[in-house]
């Protein structure tokens, strides 16, 4: 009968699955229990998104690397979140500048600009520090023509910072560069969020976010084209969130794959 077959193709099916995602698939067990290599193997996942979420971020060394290699002025800038551990508990605090920053822009008076780059820790500090500059020079070509305003890298920010950064330096969009929520695969994603006509008070439908920038996720090339695309969008319509929507150059398959009566999974993937 076709199940006697059934127990010798599971290693195989497992492997074929491991290799397709880094989630915790088809980990196999010992008895009732995990096998030790995987919990310790999520034990340290786990310590290393932990980690990440306390981390501070080496601000000058990102501001250095922004500037190298875009060649662009970088000013340093940091929430009215005192420290790590108050970021942490007051998310309100992230989202505001604190008063040196906030006057010093006030005080730059460099005019109006088309676009604000924000760089802002998060809640990853390490997404930071390994995406924000290679992104952004993958991007700046990208943005031919447009009036962008110096990079501005915020210690202790969360998204919303951009939108008093953006009405600060007068700019039509701002894009939030920002270390992600770590996930226990994950714990140095990047997010780009961007919004039109920045100001305190937008909402989170009012924004678009392109998320997973990294290695083993989006790569920084295709993510500078999402972004450049929505960014033309946007200009454009004259809004970002949920109304304005971004059309993949990625083809989509016109059916999925066929189901195979005779895999214990109904359909072994390809």
């Amino acid at each position: 009968m076709s199940e006697i077959a059934y127990p010798e193709r599971i290693p195989s099916l497992a492997a074929k699955l491991r290799s397709l995602t880094p989630a915790r698939v088809a980990q196999g067990r010992t008895g009732v229990s995990q096998l030790t290599r995987e919990q310790l193997a999520f034990q340290r996942c786990h310590a290393q998104a932990r980690d990440a979420v306390h981390a501070r971020m080496q601000t000058a060394l990102v501001a250095a690397e922004i500037e190298k290699v875009t060649g662009r002025e970088v000013l340093r800038l940091h929430s009215a979140a005192a420290d790590r551990a108050c970021f942490l508990q007051r998310p309100d605090l992230g989202r505001t500048l604190d008063e040196s920053s906030r006057a010093r822009l006030s005080e730059l008076q460099l005019g109006a600009f088309d676009l604000a780059l924000v760089v802002a820790d998060g809640l990853s500090a390490l997404a930071v520090e390994r995406h924000a500059a290679p992104l952004l020079r993958e991007l700046l070509p990208r943005l031919e023509g447009w009036l962008v305003a110096p990079v501005c890298v915020v210690e202790q920010g969360r998204v919303a910072v951009g939108d008093e950064i953006g009405l600060l330096l007068g700019a039509e969009l701002a894009v939030v560069m920002i270390g992600e929520r770590p996930g226990l695969s994950s714990p140095d994603s990047l997010g780009a969020y961007i919004t039109w006509q920045p100001r305190p008070g937008r909402t989170d439908a009012e924004r678009n976010c392109i998320s997973n920038i990294r290695a083993e996720g989006l790569r920084y090339d295709v993510a500078a084209d999402q972004l450049a695309s929505l960014l033309a969008k946007a200009r454009s319509r004259r809004l970002t969130g949920v109304p304005l929507k971004l059309e993949s150059a990625e083809p989509v398959p016109k059916s999925l794959p066929k189901v195979s009566a005779q895999s214990p999974c109904k359909g072994e993937l390809k």
